[in-house]
């Protein structure tokens, strides 16, 4: 596994406390070690020479889990203090969630890098809505003549993601509707891109896909309204998705609250519901990258990633490739490193092997961030 980042000098780990991990650790789907060390904080395959004091995990190892659509510092009603926000932090840290891309939030929560002991955050700034068409409290809610400039904002706030509201209910049409014209979605992509962001959307419906995978977006939150039309139209340009059916599972309860307002939203809801596990393996068919997302953090409680895995697998995608977009897919998909060489030393330990049953990530038995066994 290449060398041990400077371990080899002489006196090896220079008295420093060394994790020992054993048992098989997971470096990759099909790449499996008997051990790794930890020093520094970091991950290292050479035993060092010298120690001040060794401890010993013994278990079946993965990479730190990924949740790809979450949302801390955030809750039904708007942003929360700091405490709150560590309190969710720390669920999703007990889960084995170890990397987040918080998918929008009016918090900040950059206080949290500065925290060895909790999950590490990929930030896509504040969502950016058209106005009275999100979640009261939680957007920057725009026109569209604003939105390029919006989007530079939040990209040079984020960590390399800005999250967009792609569709939402029209209440003067009374159903799902697309939020921003074509030409302006193309400007505010090609602007992220030029300051080196990647953009995502939430949509529930079908009628604002084409516009966005077409004026070069990443990625598509919830993706609920993919169809033989424009699955193929993803797969070509290689949009990925975060398809959140713990969330999906909410809409028929969403769904009974507004029919009587809003009879045809209420349906069209439905029908999404209804539909979700064919969509979502449809998808992953036809070659489009699926990857984990809770959607924690609005109304969702956070710690749901196992839920989300199996979800994945319900829905029809094998039980390998629904883990590795929570370990080592949707890491290389966010730039960062699992179990390599001197990698931060952020892993999860288990007690049988997850790639047999997926419901073994509900029981992590070990969490280790930086080095440091905190559950």
């Amino acid at each position: 596994m290449g060398g041990a980042g400077g371990l080899g000098a002489p006196g090896g780990a220079g008295g420093v406390p060394v994790l020992h991990v054993r048992g098989r650790v997971l470096v990759g789907p099909d790449e499996v070690l008997d051990e790794l060390w930890v020093v520094g904080g970091r991950v290292t395959y050479e035993r060092p020479r010298a120690a001040r004091e060794i401890t010993e995990v013994t278990g079946w190892v993965l990479p730190g889990l990924v949740d790809a659509h979450c949302h801390v510092g955030l809750d039904a009603h708007g942003p929360v203090d700091a405490e709150t926000a560590e309190r969710q932090a720390l669920e999703d840290r007990a889960a084995g969630t170890l990397l987040i891309r918080d998918a929008g939030s009016p918090s900040d929560t950059r206080w949290i890098d500065d925290r060895a002991d909790l999950p590490k955050i990929i930030r896509a700034g504040r969502h950016i809505a058209r106005t009275r068409r999100y979640i009261r409290n939680y957007a920057h809610e725009i026109e569209p003549a604003d939105l390029v400039a919006y989007v530079a904002r939040e990209a040079r706030r984020g960590d390399g993601w800005v999250k967009l509201v792609g569709d939402w209910i029209d209440r003067d049409a009374g159903d799902l509707t697309a939020c921003w014209p074509r030409a302006e979605v193309e400007a505010a992509i090609a602007e992220a891109h030029r300051l080196g962001a990647r953009v995502t959307a939430h949509c529930f419906a079908e009628t604002a896909l084409r516009d966005l995978v077409e004026a070069g977006i990443d990625c598509i939150e919830h993706a609920t309204g993919l169809t033989e039309d424009t699955i193929p139209l993803f797969a070509e340009r290689g949009v990925a998705i975060v398809p959140t059916l713990v969330n999906i599972a909410t809409f028929p309860k969403l769904a009974a609250g507004g029919e009587a307002k809003f009879p045809a939203w209420s349906a069209h809801m439905r029908r999404l519901h209804e539909r979700r596990y064919d969509t979502v393996r449809a998808a992953y068919d036809a070659g489009i990258g699926v990857y984990v997302g809770t959607d924690a953090g609005g109304s969702l409680p956070h710690g749901l990633v196992a839920a989300e895995v199996a979800e994945l697998v319900k829905a029809g995608i094998p039980p390998l490739e629904a883990l590795s977009a929570t370990a080592w897919g949707a890491r290389a998909w966010l730039g960062r490193p699992g179990l390599t060489e001197g990698a931060p030393a952020d892993l999860v330990v288990y007690a049988s092997d997850p790639r047999a049953d997926v419901r073994v990530l509900a029981q992590p038995v070990r969490v280790v961030v930086n080095g440091r066994v905190v559950a």
